[in-house]
């Protein structure tokens, strides 16, 4: 979550809405402790309980959070170590490549030497580690479609890959946030037709006042999880935005 705050500072510093002064000593409080944890084992996005391991989407947060920092001082002329920050984005970014991608499937994975898909991996073009066009990134959407898409939605990972990673008994529904994600995901190859159907898709579950939960059943045909989900929502106005005619994807 660092890179999450970070990349949150970033664009409220570029945007109207402004930042106070003082903002930037905290950004840089958060950096100096992502240099020296960046490379920590975590249990990632969605606290897993099978143990820590090296999550590619963690690792992908934490060289978005030093590139935040590496344009603020370039762009910005805020003051810090940009040469240490530059170098940090690019180390992250190479190990990324090569020990989170499985070059025989042609897609990144859930963390480093697994054989399982994360839908947290569809947000890598969404945050500039690569452009969605970047075949890497094409092989990653294409892969989480085949393998954790189920009855036309999304779940968040196979918590029985890898011996287990989840840690905990039993399954789950499918996680409706993701879901927007490779509807956002669909939009930025230009499948923009079958990202409108998997959004209208979502749109069809709302109950009688408009709200959705955390996941949805497709065996019992109901919301299951906690409800009103505001991620759920976050995500339906953030697709309903990129599928609106001329407007720009991220």
């Amino acid at each position: 979550m660092w890179g999450e705050v970070l990349d949150t500072l970033h664009r409220a510093r570029v945007s109207p809405i402004g930042i106070e002064e003082d903002a930037w000593d905290l950004q840089t409080a958060l950096l100096e402790f992502l240099e020296g944890h960046w490379c920590d084992p975590d249990t990632g996005l969605w606290e897993v309980r099978g143990g820590p391991q090296q999550f590619v989407h963690s690792k992908v947060m934490a060289w978005a959070g030093f590139d935040r920092a590496v344009s603020a001082v370039e762009r910005r002329g805020l003051d810090g170590p940009v040469e240490r920050w530059q170098a940090l984005r690019k180390q992250i970014h190479d190990e990324v490549c090569a020990r989170g991608f499985d070059a025989d499937r042609n897609t990144f994975t859930q963390f480093y030497g697994s054989h399982g898909l994360d839908a947290a991996l569809l947000l890598i073009p969404q945050v500039g580690f690569l452009p969605a066009d970047d075949p890497r990134v094409v092989g990653t959407v294409e892969a989480i479609g085949r393998e954790l898409f189920r009855d036309g939605f999304l779940l968040r990972y196979d918590p029985d890959a890898d011996g287990d990673v989840d840690g905990q008994p039993g399954s789950e529904g499918a996680f409706l946030a993701c879901t927007f994600w490779y509807a956002d995901a669909l939009a930025l190859l230009g499948r923009r037709a079958e990202a409108r159907a998997v959004f209208e898709r979502l749109l069809a579950l709302r109950n009688d006042v408009g709200l959705l939960s955390e996941e949805y059943d497709a065996t019992s045909r109901q919301l299951v999880g906690n409800i009103p989900q505001a991620y759920s929502h976050v995500f339906l106005v953030k697709t309903a935005r990129h599928l609106e005619p001329d407007t720009p994807t991220p």
